[in-house]
């Protein structure tokens, strides 16, 4: 008998184990399909590490307002308005809102001191900056209309442009784009190790997706700050409400058949956590808000890969049944435009599936459960102490090649458990030392981009950076079964635009991108 318990339960178990023959070769193919769902990510990297898309000067001035959301950010703020006041672009052209939202400081003060238009709000039951925008659309709407500004600027209180930062962002837009991120920096890179993490993550972003999505003309994701649209966009008010309002855009706007482009020549700067508990508050908050769009807009997303635009109620889809009979070049136009669309639906579709939670899932019922009961059935027969699935792994297989050999029973049940559990810790530190790579990557293809620091603090960094990966990995399965609620992040830098360019930072693209500029005609 396998246990020492009723024989029912000792056949429940035997039943466990005899699947798992059977499960691990299913576990093994799911393994591969997601692979390969997901291969196409290789040619985004070879491709970031080369190109860009790159926009002609504009030929028009576009009318643009910029909106912040703001609570309690009274030491950045300022900067921030400062900055935009030192754009090269046609003050005339540029509008600047503040919603200071349940403040308590002098936000409002701050900003109104600095030439922004500020409306106060009071709602501390619905507390997402998504509310805080709803909330400034709406006074826009009324007091100036929606529709006077062309497009929307979104930015937080603690970043700093560039000096030529809306001036780029308008050549996309004068280019027909209606949804544009662009390069994001980081004012406090070198302040903590978790500050690091935050940086290196918004460059791998850029080098891994922002810029071959922006090549092949798909949609990148809009990543919560830094972005602009036009303002067809908030013709009906402002809806992203969301813990995540940034995912929800993103989503919402792929399966409705938007475009999202990148700008590599508009730079701007945030001020990233410099404290772990913060940043593991605002990491669960980012893995809730992620599983909440993917429920959401994961069937719309779905829907589109197959067919395409054919059920989206959307002025793309309005114009399609007025036009009527089209010429051959509107045809071929029109389907290569439904290829782009399905090709951005779908890579959405697998930025917003959790596959983390899935192989989690899989795991522990395949790897660990039913293998578990497999080995209390036929034992454990010369399994390697140490796997070979990492280079870690080899090394210490090659150095200790233990096998472990166990006799069927109650005994190996819980001995088979461990050994995947432990297995699988060895794989993830394997992963972990592998992963630095991207650092080192970063560190050498942005260089000229990057702060200044010492070479010790870019070591130390390099090694600190997987922990970001894996902070994301487990926060999702918390936020599987957590409420979690918005919280503000502080801000305290100091650091100003100037203080950024008299550090030597990207002078030299700056002098590149500003050499050849036109001036563009006015709205």
């Amino acid at each position: 008998m396998l246990l020492n318990i009723t024989p029912q339960l000792a056949n429940v178990a035997e039943t466990i184990g005899g699947w798992y023959p059977a499960l691990r070769v299913v576990y093994a193919v799911i393994g591969t399909v997601f692979s390969a769902m997901l291969a196409y990510k290789v040619i985004y990297r070879i491709i970031g590490l080369f190109f860009t898309r790159k926009f002609k000067p504009a030929k028009k001035q576009h009318k643009y307002a910029i909106v912040i959301a703001a609570r309690n950010e009274e030491k950045v703020i300022g900067n921030l308005l400062d900055s935009i006041a030192k754009q090269d672009y046609p003050k005339e052209l540029l509008t600047v809102f503040v919603v200071a939202d349940n403040c308590t400081d002098k936000t409002a003060e701050v900003a109104r001191r600095h030439g922004a238009i500020c409306y106060e709000r009071f709602d501390d039951e619905h507390r997402t900056k998504g509310f805080a925008l709803q909330f400034l659309f709406e006074r826009i709407g009324e007091d100036y209309g929606r529709e006077s500004f062309e497009g929307y600027f979104v930015f937080d209180a603690d970043n700093l442009l560039k000096s030529d930062y809306i001036s780029r962002m308008n050549d996309s837009f004068d280019e027909g784009e209606k949804l544009i991120t662009s390069y994001r920096n980081t004012k406090n890179f070198d302040e903590s190790w978790v500050a690091s993490t935050y940086a290196l993550h918004w460059l791998r972003s850029i080098r891994f997706n922002h810029r071959a999505r922006s090549v092949l003309r798909l949609a990148t994701n809009i990543q919560g700050t830094g972005f602009l649209f036009a303002n067809e966009i908030v013709k009906d008010g402002w809806k992203y409400t969301s813990l995540t309002e940034d995912r929800a855009l993103t989503a919402d706007a792929v399966a409705q058949g938007y475009a999202i482009t990148y700008n590599d020549a508009a730079e701007f700067y945030d001020e990233q956590p410099i404290n772990l508990k913060i940043a593991l508050r605002q990491r669960l908050r980012w893995s809730k808000g992620h599983l909440l769009a993917f429920a959401e807009t994961g069937p719309y997303l779905f829907i589109n890969v197959f067919f395409g635009k054919r059920f989206l109620k959307t002025r793309w889809r309005e114009n399609e049944k007025r036009r009527g009979k089209r010429s051959f070049k509107e045809l071929c136009l029109s389907v290569l435009e439904s290829i782009r669309h399905r090709a951005a639906s779908y890579d959405t579709l697998m930025q917003l599936t959790p596959f983390s939670v899935i192989n989690i899932i899989r795991w522990l019922l395949v790897s660990v459960i039913v293998y578990g009961f497999y080995c209390g059935v036929h034992g454990i027969g010369g399994v390697n102490f140490f796997s070979k699935s990492t280079y870690l792994g080899q090394l210490m297989y090659f150095l200790f090649p233990v096998k472990i050999t166990v006799e069927s029973g109650a005994g190996a049940v819980f001995l088979g458990m461990l050994i995947q559990i432990w297995l699988r810790l060895l794989y993830r530190v394997g992963m972990y030392i592998e992963n630095t790579w991207v650092a080192i990557y970063i560190f050498i293809i942005e260089r000229k981009r990057i702060k200044k620091m010492p070479l010790y603090k870019k070591a130390l960094y390099t090694l600190t950076w997987p922990t970001f990966d894996i902070i994301g990995r487990y926060t999702q399965y918390v936020a599987l079964f957590k409420k979690v609620t918005w919280k503000p992040i502080p801000h305290e830098s100091k650091v100003t635009i100037d203080d950024l360019n008299s550090d030597g930072i990207s002078k030299e693209n700056m002098s590149e991108k500003s050499a050849d500029k036109k001036t563009p005609q006015k709205a």
